[in-house]
């Protein structure tokens, strides 16, 4: 019997891994839905028609029993690191240069970097089982060094440091795990403005729009690209 191509998303009861879980399932996959949360998570995977696990990507028993659990049911092909998050000042504004503190920078890279991290290392013996591994780390636009550095790109003017800083970091972390396991497609995306919680649904673009990038590269096989950086239209600068 073949088994189905089996995908876990991080973060996954809410947008853009929500989103990314539907059309998945579409595709065939069997998908895990993420979730720090334990009843949005099975209220999630009811609806889509997906399996549950429960995922705080910030705590190491967490991650460590999903990894079993998934490991339990047969194995894993797809990682997708979609959980993330954004700090805002108590005015609703976001955290800008002068009023970044520690804690901010801890809080945010916990999640964002350190997050991803302990998922993806938990979950490589079982990546390294599977015929045609691949990883795809949600990364953002505001990533790029070059573009937020240039006045005439729409990033230039954006204010916050710790959410650029820590995809900055999920960059150079996807270019290292790729040169590593050059067996696996490991790769970082940028969504786009995507109207989700994340920025209070102030994104210029849907779900769909959003996720198309996600599910491209969770989609590609053993011959498609790796330590690549990407957005719906290909490759870009990082």
């Amino acid at each position: 019997m073949v088994r189905m191509t089996t995908t876990l998303i991080t973060g996954a009861n809410k947008g853009l891994g929500f989103e990314t879980a539907r059309r998945l399932l579409a595709q065939g996959h069997t998908v895990y839905v993420g979730s720090r949360d334990a009843g949005r998570g099975r209220e999630a995977a009811a609806r889509l028609g997906a399996r549950f696990v429960q995922l705080d990507v910030t705590d190491d028993a967490s991650v460590e029993a999903a990894a079993k659990s998934v490991a339990a049911d047969g194995g894993l092909d797809v990682l997708v690191n979609n959980a993330g998050i954004e700090e805002y000042a108590p005015d609703g504004g976001i955290v800008g240069a002068a009023e970044l503190t520690a804690d901010v920078m801890r809080t945010v890279l916990e999640t964002n970097v350190v997050g991803l991290v302990r998922v993806t290392h938990a979950f490589l013996p079982l990546l390294e089982r599977s015929a045609a591994p691949v990883v795809v780390n949600v990364s953002s636009g505001l990533a790029s060094v070059a573009s937020v550095a240039d006045p005439s790109h729409r990033t230039h003017g954006y204010p916050g440091v710790a959410y650029p800083a820590s995809k900055a970091a999920v960059n150079m972390v996807t270019v290292q795990f790729a040169k590593a396991f050059p067996a696996m497609r490991i790769n970082a995306v940028e969504p786009g403005h995507t109207a989700t919680d994340l920025n209070r649904n102030a994104g210029r673009q849907t779900v769909e729009q959003g996720a198309e990038v996600i599910v491209q590269l969770a989609s590609i096989g053993p011959d498609g690209p790796t330590c690549g950086y990407f957005d719906a239209r290909g490759p870009l600068t990082w």
